[in-house]
């Protein structure tokens, strides 16, 4: 049986850390997934996917992640039954991340979402090679035996 999820989308919130009762580390997060296709004369609809994160990985993504941050998630889908305070039957359908990832360039997850900067950045592009500059050429001499 395969039981493999890769989703790609934007945090809606910032992941919170938990610690069960065993002091287990494990953050729980909703991701904004665009569909890969929408109807005609409409917008792409959007689905808010359930992610579970445990231990070394969800101490990363409580560390690491803001919300509308675009990350990369790799995991399973778990459902788990419970009841709920007025006493009804509930099913639940969650991703299990195994490994979570940055998925945007760390410029653009620092800019304000619509934020239209374009490329630029604050560091200093270094100066453009000049024609006729020598100073990290080194002449071969091509007069000698080549020994191959």
């Amino acid at each position: 049986m395969l039981n493999v999820v890769a989703l790609n989308g934007r945090l809606t919130a910032d992941p919170e850390l938990r610690h069960t009762s065993n002091d287990i580390a494990v953050t729980s997060f909703s991701l904004a997934v665009d569909r890969s296709y929408s109807r005609s004369s409409t917008e792409r609809q959007t689905d808010f996917i359930d992610i579970v994160c445990w231990r070394n990985t969800a101490e990363f993504a409580s560390k690491y992640f803001h919300k509308g941050q675009l990350i990369a998630v790799e995991g399973s889908i778990q459902t788990r039954s419970y009841t709920d305070r007025d006493g009804n039957k509930r099913r639940a359908l969650e991703v299990v991340a195994n490994n979570v990832h940055f998925a945007e360039p760390k410029r653009a997850a620092e800019r304000p979402a619509g934020s239209s900067e374009g490329n630029a950045t604050d560091d200093p592009l270094p100066p453009p090679p000049v024609a006729g500059d020598s100073r990290d050429f080194v002449e071969i001499d091509v007069t000698d035996d080549l020994p191959f």
